[in-house]
């Protein structure tokens, strides 16, 4: 039996409800250990250049109060990247980054990126940290990923996440996802995958081949509201052990 892929939850929304008002709660350091309590073998958070929710703040307590592994989303700025290789979180998941975005919209085009990708990719793994990228499914940016060093691709899962099973187009991306974590694997990346899953939609994405990772934030801090955090994580947590068999 496959093993089941890590939950990695992610806590920006606990930060944006405490900015909402300005104050110090709800804190995310709490949440942090809630969600360790319920299960996650991770913590993501999102450095925006904005500092719209996560500050360095938050990075620095998480990284010393973390148990299990702290992984930092965030841009190419260049005072972001020497940010993260002071704080030196297990590991850093380079994104595309839009001020006016309500969240991220897309892979990072790697393709494009390449240039200061050569540059950025090195420092950070010579400082021990681990490089995902934040990859669409698709062979260019995958080619470009593994040309650059990178330990791992995050798939971009928002698209399939979004579509309608209408005419069989939500079928035709999670082939698309399927067969973009097969070719990473054969090019020598490792495969994460996240953005827009929830417990109604994660069980396909769940069978990816080669999958290790799921980075999900903010239905778990959705449905924390009604729960609580350490429940909403645990029943995450039960719902991708259902959907690989491991239910007892």
């Amino acid at each position: 039996m496959a093993p089941v892929p890590r939950l990695h939850v992610n806590i920006d929304h606990v930060a944006t409800v405490r900015e909402a008002r300005g104050g110090a709660l709800p804190d995310p350091i709490a949440a942090a250990t809630l969600a360790e309590l319920g299960g996650a073998r991770g913590i993501t958070v999102h450095l925006r250049e904005d500092r719209r929710h996560i500050c360095n703040r938050d990075v620095t307590l998480l990284r010393q109060t973390v148990t299990t592994l702290l992984n930092l989303e965030m841009s190419l700025s260049a005072e972001i990247v020497a940010f993260a290789l002071e704080i030196r979180p297990d590991q850093v998941c380079l994104v595309p980054e839009k001020r006016e975005e309500l969240t991220t919209e897309g892979g990072l085009d790697v393709v494009a990126e390449k240039g200061r990708l050569m540059d950025v990719v090195p420092a950070l793994r010579e400082a021990g940290i681990e490089v995902s990228l934040f990859t669409d499914p698709e062979e260019a940016a995958l080619d470009a990923a593994a040309d650059v060093g990178a330990d791992f691709v995050e798939l971009h899962t928002g698209t399939y996440a979004n579509t309608r099973d209408r005419s069989g187009n939500r079928t035709a991306e999670l082939d698309r996802l399927m067969a973009s974590a097969e070719a990473s694997h054969q090019r020598g990346l490792r495969v994460n995958a996240g953005h827009g899953l929830d417990y109604g939609n994660v069980d396909p994405v769940v069978q990816l081949p080669h999958l290790e990772e799921l980075n999900i934030g903010h239905a778990i801090v959705a449905r924390s509201v009604l729960v609580g955090l350490e429940r909403a994580v645990r029943e995450m947590c039960e719902t991708i052990e259902a959907a690989m068999g491991w239910s007892t």
